[in-house]
């Protein structure tokens, strides 16, 4: 009998691993599907994807219990992204989850009635994303921790931790519709620091060697590297590589930890943790065009001080004193 009963349960147990979308809403009441369309590569992205599993989890959104999440990766292609939206679409998903301006886009120009929440994207009215950031509109809400001012506060930082920067090289992938709009920042920034800009385009990881070859003929004295996820996803490789040409640095938030010398943006654990409450209202009634965008409230100034001893600078207490975060 004890045999018999031990065979029923593993049965049951193995109906419930093959088939868990049916059993668990039979189990748990109803099972949210939602789809995320990933901009960069997976590999890329890792810590980002766990701090919106953790916000969905602290609202009870467990994924595999009660949520599926069904991801898509656009590897820096645009045609691909927009395809992988237009699947979403057809499976039609409960919501889209997405990040970057890139990937809204991309999500609404897909459809127009599933809901669509973005996080870390740029602002979304200059965007033409929506028409107020107060009523959005239309079926996407979501945060964005980018705005111009960003950029010039980059290149400031960078400027006075090492003073004797004359030529700037900006790294920056075409696909980041953002671009002319930050572009126009940095040149403007960089006119009152007195510094000239050079342009290197990334359209994929194999661009990089290439690229910080052109740098070290060209003489640049240090590099800012563009907030977009193709760059972000490759932020290890793009950090060693201005080690080994010895170049100062300055990116995101996520750039120091990756071995960039200074880094200054939004707090991206507080951003993408944050998916989970849009998608909470979302599916508990609220029209997503009703939930009020919401600008990054944190930004942090980040120093890598290993990389500056490696690099030989010594960080001034000026900028020591603004450090959020040092890592040592």
């Amino acid at each position: 009998m004890y045999q018999l009963r031990r065979r029923q349960f593993l049965a049951f147990l193995g109906t419930m691993l093959a088939a868990p979308a049916d059993a668990l809403a039979q189990s748990v009441g109803k099972v949210w599907r939602v789809g995320f369309l990933g901009i960069a590569s997976a590999s890329g992205y890792v810590r980002e994807l766990d701090w919106i599993r953790g916000g969905l989890r602290e609202l009870g959104y467990v994924e595999g219990r009660n949520i599926v999440i069904e991801y898509r990766w656009a590897e820096g292609n645009p045609e691909r992204l927009q395809q992988h939206a237009a699947e979403f679409a057809a499976l039609k998903v409960d919501a889209i989850l997405t990040h970057a301006t890139a990937g809204a886009l991309a999500a609404v120009r897909a459809t127009k009635t599933i809901p669509v929440v973005a996080a870390d994207g740029s602002d979304p009215v200059a965007a033409g994303l929506v028409t107020s950031l107060a009523r959005p509109g239309g079926n996407v809400t979501g945060s964005f921790s980018f705005t111009l001012e960003e950029v010039g506060k980059r290149l400031q930082l960078l400027k006075e931790t090492v003073p004797g920067i004359k030529t700037l090289a900006f790294l920056a992938s075409p696909f980041d519709p953002s671009l002319p709009r930050k572009r126009e920042a940095l040149l403007e920034a960089a006119v009152s620091l007195k510094v000239e800009v050079t342009e290197y385009a990334m359209r994929g990881a194999e661009d990089l060697p290439e690229a910080f070859n052109a740098m070290g003929k060209e003489r640049c004295d240090a590099l800012l590297v563009n907030n977009e996820p193709l760059l972000n996803s490759h932020i290890g490789a793009i950090a060693s590589l201005a080690a080994v040409k010895r170049l100062p640095s300055v990116g995101y938030a996520s750039f120091a930890d990756a071995g960039g010398l200074l880094a200054y943006g939004a707090n991206r654990a507080a951003l993408y943790g944050r998916v989970g409450y849009f998608v909470d209202r979302i599916f508990k009634g609220a029209k997503p065009g009703d939930i009020p965008f919401e600008r990054a409230a944190k930004f942090d100034t980040i120093i890598n001080l290993k990389t500056a001893k490696a690099l030989g600078i010594t960080i001034p207490p000026t900028v020591r004193l603004r450090a959020d975060r040092m890592i040592e």
